[in-house]
């Protein structure tokens, strides 16, 4: 039954995934800005995902060059715009034209693409051959309806468009400033697309009074003046990703638009129609000689290059500056990486030598302890021989058992002899830690038996106190008994410099948790006078005779043992210092607490 109802829900989300629409993106020439051709297009996207319900279609809007990059990066999948930028793509790219558009304003008509050559009404100008030398505004050298049909209209009339104005300034879209230029004197004459003028004067913008338009004419239906023949009217046009069905499901629902629904209202269009003929386009192309991509691109470069030429310039010498500096870095950071590596290594020997020479330290400072645990077991063993030599001695026969007993001393107290010494010798010698099992209070027992002679010639005090079920950890044993040793020397010198010399006391607890033991060494000396951070740096030290380095290396050693080592002065109103040890239980995974 679970499995049943698994394989019901992997169905269930698989078909609300499948069932998700396609996302598209349709790009918009923005001729009058982006903002507007979003507000102008929206409401058709609206009604295509309506009738297209597998879909989902984005306004994408764009200028001629924006369009033509998006394109190329398959950020968009459709295209509305005109016949010009239509077949400069489809010499590109595999496309098909869906629907062509029919312009409400024209009274449905399919050709309402042209260009309308506008000059102040006051000025002197009469015809196109009066703007020869003149300065002139267009949008884009690829606008259909604007300069490549005013073009068209020179090579006709014998005139050379590359050499004929004194200066083209194509200022991009929206068209607004072509007329703004004109008006305020600082161009000529501005090549608009058909109804620029009507547009601005209906929006308030222009006073229609101020402005004439060159070669004027009004073709049937028409209901704008315009300088040129017109053009095949923008259309809806598909990559070739597209598939057929898709494509076929928006034609028919372009076709299907009423005149009065909201996206055409807005769109300012009477609806869509089949695809008409743009030989009309291709003609007019072949007259002005269109470049062939690759070139139009590298124009689009030289272009760019030419406009901004001073960043460019910036941009190679930053270049050529940050190339020098990462070859001069690059050169000290080799010249300079042997003594580096060779500084390394000699700081590491230092390392070494130095906890070394704290282990030798250590060992000096319990000299006296370990004198006098080799002292006892060598006195008992002296005094047993001394017994056994006498029974033997005063007897004649041999008293076996007695003398078994005897050497079984003198063996136990010869062993202890042994591993003072080699408890000792660990101390001193430098090896990677080896992590085993081990019985934290026997460690605190070997601690205080190494420095027993010490603690009873200052006639210190020390209590153990045991809290939980004692258990092993995994422990390096010479390096966590090195730790011990350290801290309780460290009390001992506290005690001896504080007034509370006479009674000093060390109280040493031992907190066994679930998963961690934690070790508390307390004294009654006068306590921290500055930071423990400060305390545990290498080579800071308060003892005249001091190296430095103790605190560090228990430090270091704890956090081997992933423990946690700190230093505070006592809270329990009484002057002192508190060490506190953390230690993971033997096996155990959890952080320290």
């Amino acid at each position: 039954m679970s499995r049943i109802i698994m394989c019901i829900i992997v169905l269930f989300f698989s078909s609300a995934v499948l069932a998700k629409p396609q996302q598209f993106y349709v790009g918009v020439l923005a001729n009058w800005g982006h903002q507007q051709a979003v507000e102008r297009w929206t409401p058709m996207m609206e009604y295509l995902n309506k009738h297209v319900p597998s879909a989902q279609f984005h306004v994408y809007p764009g200028d001629f060059e924006a369009l033509n990059l998006a394109m190329e990066l398959g950020q968009i999948q459709f295209i509305i715009t005109n016949p010009g930028q239509y077949l400069y793509l489809s010499n590109q790219y595999p496309l098909s034209w869906l629907a062509t558009m029919r312009s409400k304003r024209h009274h449905g008509t399919t050709s309402a693409i042209g260009s309308a050559i506008i000059v102040k009404a006051d000025s002197d100008y009469r015809t196109l051959y009066d703007l020869k030398g003149k300065v002139v505004a267009a949008s884009d050298p690829h606008a259909l309806g604007g300069y490549q049909a005013t073009v068209g209209l020179m090579h006709r009339l014998g005139m050379d468009p590359v050499n004929y104005f004194g200066q083209v300034k194509f200022l991009g879209f929206p068209l607004d400033p072509l007329l703004y230029q004109v008006r305020d004197g600082n161009v000529d004459a501005a090549i608009t697309p058909l109804c620029t003028l009507e547009d601005m004067v209906d929006r308030g913008v222009l006073n229609r009074a101020e402005f004439r338009v060159l070669n004027p004419s009004r073709p049937e239906d028409i209901e704008c003046q315009c300088s040129t023949n017109l053009y095949p009217n923008w259309s809806f046009a598909a990559i070739e990703s597209v598939s057929s069905e898709l494509s076929k499901e928006i034609s028919q629902a372009l076709m299907d638009l009423p005149v009065d629904d909201p996206a055409a209202v807005t769109a300012q269009l009477m609806g869509w129609t089949s695809p008409i003929s743009q030989l009309a386009v291709i003609q007019l192309f072949n007259e002005l000689d269109v470049a062939s991509p690759d070139s139009s691109r590298w124009e689009i470069v030289k272009n760019w290059l030419d406009d901004n030429r001073h960043w460019g310039i910036l941009s190679i010498f930053i270049f050529l500056v940050a190339t020098v500096y990462h070859l001069w870095i690059e050169y000290r950071f080799h010249q300079k990486s042997e003594s580096l590596i060779a500084t390394e290594r000699q700081l590491k020997q230092q390392a070494i030598a130095l906890e070394r020479l704290q282990s030798a330290s250590i060992i000096g400072e319990i000299g006296a302890g370990l004198a006098h645990e080799i002292n006892q077991p060598i006195a008992a063993i002296t005094s047993y021989s001394e017994g056994g030599i006498m029974r033997l001695q005063g007897k004649t026969e041999a008293d076996v058992d007695a003398c078994i007993k005897l050497l079984e001393k003198i063996h136990n107290q010869s062993t202890r002899a042994g591993e003072v010494v080699h408890r000792i010798r660990g101390l001193l010698k430098r090896r990677e830690a080896v992590m085993l099992d081990v019985n934290i209070l026997t460690l605190v027992e070997e601690s205080l038996a190494l420095l027993r002679l010490e603690l009873a010639r200052r006639d210190i005090q020390v209590s153990t106190q045991i809290k939980g079920e004692p258990f092993f950890i995994s422990a390096d044993r010479v390096g966590l008994l090195q730790v011990l040793i350290n801290l309780i020397k460290n009390s001992l010198d506290a005690i001896a410099d504080s007034p509370n010399a006479s009674t000093g006391k060390i109280q040493i607890e031992l907190d066994f948790k679930e998963y961690q033991v934690n070790i508390l060494i307390k004294d009654n000396g006068p306590g921290l006078a500055i930071g423990a951070e400060t305390l545990m740096a290498t080579f800071y030290t308060t003892k005249e005779d001091g190296l430095g380095l103790g605190l560090a290396i228990c430090n270091e050693v704890m956090n081997e043992h992933e423990g946690r080592f700190t230093l505070s002065n006592r809270s329990d109103n009484e002057a002192g210092c508190i060490a506190s040890l953390s230690l993971k239980k033997r096996g155990s995974e959890q952080a320290i607490q």
